[in-house]
């Protein structure tokens, strides 16, 4: 059992490792350790970043300004994984394959693996917690997802989000075990509903700033989030989500957030893009996403309008305005 400290929350019993040490994994491991009483590594791939940020006691790159907290331990090395019960996988969706595979063989029998990434993989168009239904087979897998970002996390302000797995009881355990007086998990079972709604409000987020970026006003934003949710209900119809969890905190909460801030990655790539300035060094998860949901949407036999001219114009392959063209040009159709 790792070494309690102050400041921890009484009767948490279970031992957390975060792995993927970019703002969202800081984050999470702040709270992590604020709700266990128990250190948590943080761990990142590269050994001189992770000994920096132990030192400095911040992840200066991305999380500039917030300390981690005094249980968290910032280490390279993957056999900090062996005594964890919840491993937290804070990586991109397309390279949480990779992470959890070079991971597994450092994992205890029973530990919950829990995927903290919003996406669809590319080539096989599938959703975070299916990937490692693949890389991490036998073992309890969950997800983590709804309207959070990272600085608002790490400093403690009030975020609530979904915490989903197959089974309740574990979805409860791994809830009861990231709770805090600020962070609020909801426990479901839904975990396909769940992973939908971070992955579609992404690449959502984007076309939500393509127009902010052009300047076609707040009624076309409102407008773009109303049909984007619109899309985002049919697809989730199709794969077996229930109505409740994608109008819920990871589904509608979360699209909110992303498609009317410029803090969100997403939204801000669209700005970029509708404003006709270069994209961000680091492209937002969204970018990647969306040509493989409106993959997966055509193998369900689903009409995703707005998610398809997203994919289009990330990928090149279509103007802005010749995507605005097209999608106003759609036929009329009751709501």
């Amino acid at each position: 059992m790792a070494a309690r400290h102050d400041g921890g929350r009484a009767g948490s019993e279970s031992v957390i490792a975060v792995l993927g040490a970019g703002a969202w994994g800081a984050a999470l491991a702040n709270v992590a350790a604020e709700a266990s009483g128990a250190d948590v590594p943080l761990i990142g791939r590269d050994a001189a970043v992770m000994a920096e940020m132990e030192r400095a006691r911040e992840n200066e790159r991305r999380l500039p300004g917030i300390k981690l907290h005094d249980g968290v331990r910032a280490t390279a090395d993957l056999a900090a994984l062996r005594l964890a019960d919840i491993v937290l996988f804070v990586t991109p969706t397309q390279t949480l394959r990779e992470v959890s595979g070079r991971a597994a063989p450092h994992l205890k029998p029973g530990a919950v693996a829990v995927a903290a990434c919003k996406g669809v993989e590319r080539g096989s168009l599938k959703l975070p917690h299916q990937v490692l239904d693949e890389t991490l087979t036998g073992r309890p897998n969950a997800l983590l997802s709804g309207p959070s970002f990272a600085d608002d996390v790490a400093r403690g302000l009030p975020t609530a989000v979904t915490l989903a797995c197959a089974d309740e009881a574990v979805a409860g355990q791994v809830a009861e075990a990231l709770a805090t007086r600020s962070f609020r998990p909801y426990r479901s079972t839904d975990v396909a509903g769940t992973a939908l709604g971070g992955a579609a409000k992404n690449v959502l987020a984007i076309a939500a700033g393509v127009v902010e970026g052009r300047g076609l006003g707040a009624s076309a934003v409102a407008a773009l989030i109303a049909r984007g949710f619109a899309e985002l209900a049919r697809l989730g119809g199709a794969i077996g989500a229930r109505p409740e969890t994608l109008s819920g905190l990871s589904g509608l909460g979360d699209l909110v957030l992303t498609a009317t801030s410029p803090k969100s990655r997403n939204f801000s790539l669209g700005l970029s893009i509708g404003r006709g300035e270069p994209a961000p060094e680091k492209l937002a998860e969204g970018a990647a996403t969306a040509g493989a949901l409106a993959a997966l949407a055509g193998r369900t036999g689903v009409e995703l309008p707005i998610s398809s001219a997203v994919a289009e114009v990330v990928a090149g392959r279509l103007s802005v305005a010749d995507a605005i063209e097209r999608l106003l040009a759609r036929p009329l159709r009751a709501e």
